[in-house]
Order: structure tokens, then C-alpha cells, then sequence
């Protein structure tokens, strides 16, 4: 994935404002973090009723998938670019579950699969550096 690909996906979710600073991986990382917390934030909003905020929530980490999913390198990914975007298709039908039903369950079952996702990405950064290390 290059870095015009992810910035442009990181844009069009508008998670933040260090995007101009940071790398493809940085902004991958970007985007799962913005969208733990919309999940986070709408848990509680079900939790309190809070309809319309829930709406915002779950239709902007919506946004954010469809961010991660734009950034896929479908030619160069092969089976993990399929296999991750076939993950972030469930997410997003389990989220729209979530939306209609106001079922915080189905919320914490995209929060648990997004999570191990990210965690093997956060580990990228280290694996490319070891990599250079041993190629030098």
C-alpha cells in the first residue's frame, strides 16, 4: 500500500490531524484507532440511549472500514488483502446489525476481530526495521 493510498483513506474518514506527518503503516494505525474508540463511544451511547450520537458512532467507524478496506492492495495482498477484506465486510454488516438492534454485543465481537487485526499490524513497524537490519 503506498503512503498516497493510505492518506487518502485516512482522509476520507477524517480520524485526526497528524496524517500529513505520518507513513502508510502510522496511518493504518491511525485509522484502527479512531475506529476502537467510535465503537467505544457507541456502546455507551446504547447504553444510554443516546440514539442519534450511537448513529454518528457506528456510521463513522463504518466510514473508517471503508477507509481500511479502500487502502487494500487487492494485486499485491493477494490472499491477506481478500481475507482482510472479507473481515472488514463482516465488520461492517455487524456493525449495521449492531446499529438496528442496538446490540452491544455484536459492537464488542467487530471490537475483538479489529483488535487482533491492528495488534499484528502495530508489530509491522518493528518487523520492516529488523528487516532493513538484516538485508543491510
Amino acid at each position: 500500500m503506498g503512503n498516497r493510498s493510505a492518506l487518502k483513506a485516512y482522509q476520507s474518514v477524517e480520524v485526526g490531524t497528524n496524517a500529513a506527518y505520518a507513513d502508510g503503516v502510522q496511518l493504518v494505525q491511525m485509522l484502527f484507532d479512531g475506529l476502537m474508540e467510535s465503537i467505544d463511544k457507541a456502546h455507551g451511547h446504547i447504553e444510554r440511549g443516546e440514539i442519534e450520537e450511537k448513529n454518528k458512532s457506528i456510521s463513522r467507524a463504518q466510514k473508517i472500514i471503508f477507509g481500511l478496506q479502500m487502502s487494500l492492495d487487492m494485486e499485491k495482498g493477494g490472499d491477506l488483502s481478500r481475507n482482510l477484506n472479507d473481515l472488514y465486510e463482516y465488520s461492517v454488516r455487524r456493525l449495521l446489525h449492531a446499529h438496528t438492534k442496538n446490540d452491544t454485543d455484536a459492537l464488542q465481537e467487530v471490537k475483538s476481530l479489529i483488535t487482533e487485526v491492528s495488534s499484528a499490524w502495530s508489530m509491522l513497524p518493528s518487523l520492516l526495521k529488523n528487516q532493513r537490519v538484516v538485508a543491510a
